[in-house]
C-alpha cells in the first residue's frame, strides 16, 4: 500500500486508478487551505505525488476534491484524478446514491439499538460551528397552521438525515456506526449533541461535563472515522472499500470494560 507522509501522519492510498484515489485520511490534517491557514493540507501532499491533479475540479484551492472529513476525524475519502471523473463522483454525491458510512463513540449509553436522527441543520448564531434544529410536537402544536407552514419550509431546505445502529454499549459509551443520507457540514457531530450523546473527543459540540471527560481521555481527535464507502466508476462499476478502526482508536475500544 502506497503511503504519503505528512505532519499529522501517513496518508495511506487504499485504491489507486485511472480516474480516482481512494485515501485514508489521518487525523490531525485539514483536506484543504481556508483563509488565514498556514498549515499543509492534504490537498498539497496530493500535488508533491500527484501534480496532474492540480486543475482538477471548479476551485483551485480544492483540486480534485468532491467531499470532506474534519481536520480531527480520519477515514476514507474520494479524490477525483481527472474533471470527468469530478464530474462523476460529484453527481453520484448530489443525488444520493454514495454509501457513506461512519464509526463513532459517544458519551452515554444509548437506549436505542437503531433509530434515525432527523434534524434540520443551519450555523449558528456565533458562526464558527454549526447547530441542529429539533422542534418538538408540543412546540408545533402552539404553531398557527400559517407559522407552522413557514417552518416546515425552512428546515426542509436545510434538511439532514443520520441513520445509527449501536454496535456496542458500555455503562458511559456506545459505539455506533452511522449512515449519513444528506452531507450538511459537522452532520454527525451536530446531530449526536443535538440527540444527548455528543462524540468522545469533540471539544466543539460536547458538554462542559463531556469535555471534562475528553480531557481525561486526551485522545487528541475526535472519535469518528470515514471506514466504509460504496459508489460506481465511470463504467458503472460498482466499488466499495472499507478500513479498520486506526490503532490509537482500537486500543481505547479494547481498554473498556
Amino acid at each position: 500500500m502506497k503511503t504519503i507522509y505528512s505532519h499529522a501522519g501517513d496518508i495511506q492510498i487504499i485504491y489507486e486508478g485511472t480516474d480516482f484515489l481512494v485515501i485514508n485520511k489521518p487525523a490531525g490534517l485539514i483536506v484543504h487551505k481556508a483563509a488565514g491557514n498556514k498549515s499543509k493540507a492534504l490537498t498539497d501532499y496530493i500535488l508533491e505525488v500527484y501534480p496532474e491533479i492540480r486543475n482538477v475540479g471548479e476551485d483551485e484551492s480544492r483540486p480534485g476534491i468532491v467531499h470532506r472529513l474534519d481536520k480531527d476525524a480520519s477515514g476514507l475519502m474520494i479524490i477525483a484524478k481527472n474533471n470527468q471523473a469530478f464530474k462523476a463522483i460529484k453527481q453520484q454525491f448530489k443525488k444520493r446514491t454514495i454509501y457513506k458510512e461512519y464509526i463513532i463513540l459517544v458519551h452515554g449509553k444509548i437506549a436505542k439499538d437503531e433509530g434515525e436522527i432527523l434534524f434540520p441543520i443551519t450555523r449558528s448564531k456565533s458562526g464558527h460551528k454549526m447547530a441542529a434544529l429539533p422542534i418538538s410536537n408540543s412546540a408545533k402544536k402552539k404553531l398557527s397552521n400559517r407559522d407552522e407552514g413557514n417552518i416546515k419550509a425552512r428546515l426542509k431546505s436545510r434538511q439532514a438525515l443520520s441513520l445509527f445502529t449501536v454496535e456496542k454499549k458500555w455503562p458511559h459509551l456506545s459505539l455506533i456506526s452511522v449512515n449519513i443520507k444528506t452531507g450538511r457540514t459537522h452532520q454527525i457531530r451536530v446531530h449526536f449533541a443535538a440527540y444527548g450523546h455528543a462524540l468522545v473527543g469533540d471539544d466543539l459540540y460536547g458538554t462542559p461535563k463531556n469535555k471534562l471527560k475528553n480531557q481525561k481521555m486526551s485522545l487528541g481527535r475526535i472519535f469518528l472515522v470515514a471506514r466504509k464507502l460504496k459508489f460506481k466508476d465511470l463504467e458503472g462499476n460498482k466499488k466499495e472499500f472499507q478500513i479498520e478502526l486506526p490503532p490509537d482508536l482500537k486500543k481505547v475500544i479494547d481498554t473498556l470494560k
